[in-house]
């Protein structure tokens, strides 16, 4: 650790805040309604294939960078490849974590006012035709989207603005053992129900005829993106973990606690949907609109609502600060301002696209770009451009411009042998990994007709 500068001061606050980047509304939001529109337990057990060759490899190279450069990934790129363009991979992490941040924060704003509409018993006799609208309204209007996008945003600055040590992982280690105890009790009050059985077998029984080769690319793809690779946030908390953290250990728990909530996101979701005869491939609404329903029909809905919109608000905020650092990293130490100064910097200039992108849906509807959206633009820029093409330079870097002995002595200890771990290690970061992720990147552009 560079003297002076801020880090992690023990192992569970590594991996509370790693695994707080990784797990967010991807596993919450995303992964059960992607799973459920793709037959369930076979791409599940695809996704956990995916998870553990391709996954743990992929943080372990960005933790490794992160802490043999001890900068920001811009400043990181500058050190370990001084005189070379590789800087410019460090340049498209922290513009995705800018880009990501800015639209994710206006889905962060939905989870508040769902929290609130839980809290004030908003979906009390509603159907589900009156809880669509009920999305498409609030979605649609002017204001409301907007406050939720920057009261969200505040709060992820009050947690960067305060450091490493004392900001992100004193939160951290708070909010990850508070988001498993909620999800265990969902998890319990959801396979008690009557009909749950069904979800669970939808879940966990593999049904390889539902299985295509497109469903195999969305697994991977959702591997890739749920574990916050390719953004930059690996690399720079990388950079605040010390010498003496085994970086293989980290990555395998982060890894691991990132595939639990998502599994057990699926428990939470999957047997109360099927309990109550909901179709598991509701989509994106399957969250916002479908489980509203499923919560008033359940005995004690109120208090499973209330707590699983709380989940959801503290599975945003935990990424949401690790982008945020990206970017608070790079001004303070590029720019050499203050931690205030530069927290405040990004709030406003990510607070203004924040906004543009929460009300895409209402009143900038019209403003497109190719055809998109600002959020959708966002929204295809980063996690279909920049994070498979960072992620694929990343371990072109790793695997063949970074010495050998650099990428050994980070991982096993300076001088250690090479294990045999470490070359299964090597070949997937050298041979797979760059195959894989060209694949995620040609199927995200539309190359791959599947």
């Amino acid at each position: 650790m560079q003297q002076g500068r801020d880090g992690f001061s023990s192992r569970f606050g590594v991996i509370a805040a790693a695994a707080g980047s990784a797990i967010g509304l991807g596993n919450i939001w995303r992964f059960p309604y992607v799973l459920g529109e793709n037959g369930g337990g076979a791409f599940f057990l695809v996704y956990m294939a995916f998870i553990l060759v391709l996954g743990v490899p992929l943080m372990l190279t960005e933790m490794s960078i992160g802490r043999a450069g001890q900068r920001n990934p811009y400043g990181t790129f500058r050190f370990l490849a001084p005189k070379t363009k590789w800087y410019l991979v460090g340049v498209m992490g922290v513009a995705a974590a800018f880009l990501i941040l800015s639209f994710y924060s206006a889905v962060a704003g939905w989870t508040l006012q769902y929290l609130f509409d839980a809290v004030t018993d908003g979906f009390s006799g509603k159907s589900s035709v009156e809880l669509n609208g009920m999305f498409e309204s609030f979605r649609s209007s002017t204001y409301a989207p907007s406050i939720w996008t920057l009261v969200f945003l505040v709060m992820t600055g009050c947690v960067v603005v305060a450091g490493v040590e004392k900001g992100i992982e004193k939160y951290a280690k708070v909010l990850m053992p508070l988001l498993f105890v909620i999800i265990i009790i969902l998890d319990i009050r959801a396979v008690t129900l009557d009909g749950a059985e069904e979800g669970l077998k939808f879940l966990f029984h593999p049904d390889f005829s539902k299985l295509d080769s497109k469903a195999v690319l969305e697994a991977l793809g959702q591997a890739f993106f749920s574990l916050s690779l390719g953004m930059g946030t690996m690399i720079t908390y990388g950079s605040y973990i010390g010498k003496k953290e085994n970086l293989f250990s980290s990555a395998t728990s982060v890894s691991l606690a990132d595939t639990a909530i998502a599994v057990l996101a699926g428990v939470a979701i999957f047997p109360a949907v099927f309990a109550f005869g909901i179709k598991p491939d509701s989509g994106p609404g399957l969250v916002f609109i479908t489980l509203p329903n499923v919560f008033q029909q359940m005995p004690g809905g109120y208090f499973f609502s209330v707590l699983f919109f709380f989940l959801l608000v503290i599975a945003a905020l935990t990424s949401s600060i690790s982008l945020l650092e990206v970017v608070v990293s790079y001004f303070t130490e590029e720019l050499k301002i203050s931690r205030a100064k530069a927290t405040v910097i990004s709030f406003i200039s990510i607070g203004v696209f924040g906004v543009m992108c929460s009300l895409s849906s209402g009143p900038l509807k019209e403003a497109t770009i190719f055809d998109k959206t600002i959020f959708d633009m966002f929204d295809y820029i980063s996690s279909n451009i920049l994070l498979p093409v960072a992620g694929f330079l990343i371990v072109i870097f790793t695997g063949w411009k970074w010495a050998r002995k650099s990428v050994s002595n980070e991982i096993l200890g300076k001088d250690k042998p090479e294990t045999s771990l470490f070359k299964v290690f090597m070949f997937i970061i050298k041979f797979i990994a760059p195959f894989a992720i060209a694949l995620v990147f040609m199927n995200a552009v539309g190359i791959l007709d599947l």
